[in-house]
């Protein structure tokens, strides 16, 4: 197979695989959270507190897109706004308990999903793939300048 093949495999498997996620989240039984509030509640765990700027800017996504979202989470008590503790105008925002406990649970849910695809294979298959779709996403992160944070490094 030539690289060229190889990268047109690559392309239309990855449509399908993002097809195929945002699918099983929406038609799950049980799960809390549209998938901007789960990105968004993910980041604010992962990065601590944020202003609407930050978030907009982690995302690539206008303002007032992340304002709409940001507004929809306050409204359902998922996010709070607090006064930046370093004097800032910006107010910063940060999940609340009942935020992170829906979170944890659609997480979960998440998890249950990805493993019922993966039970029949071999653990060492499984790390492979999680490692080599890290190196993926973080290639994509550094191409964009635009790191997402991580508890580890999972570059080589």
């Amino acid at each position: 197979m030539t690289q060229d093949r190889y990268i047109d495999d690559l392309e239309r498997e990855l449509l399908l695989f993002s097809r195929h996620h945002l699918s099983l989240k929406q038609s799950r039984p049980g799960q809390h959270l549209e998938r901007s509030a789960y990105l968004l509640l993910t980041r604010l765990e992962t990065d601590g507190s944020m202003s609407l700027r930050e978030l907009a800017e982690a995302f690539r996504l206008d303002i007032s897109t992340i304002n709409r979202q940001v507004a929809t989470l306050l409204k359902n008590g998922l996010v709070e706004r607090f006064a930046d503790p370093q004097g800032g105008m910006a107010r910063r925002l940060r999940p609340t308990e009942a935020g992170l406990d829906l979170l944890a649970a659609d997480r979960e849910r998440s998890r249950e999903g990805v493993a019922m695809v993966v039970t029949d294979w071999p653990q060492e298959r499984i790390a492979a793939f999680a490692e080599l779709l890290t190196r993926f996403n973080i290639d994509i992160e550094a191409l964009e300048g635009n790191p997402w944070p991580r508890d580890r490094d999972a570059r080589d």
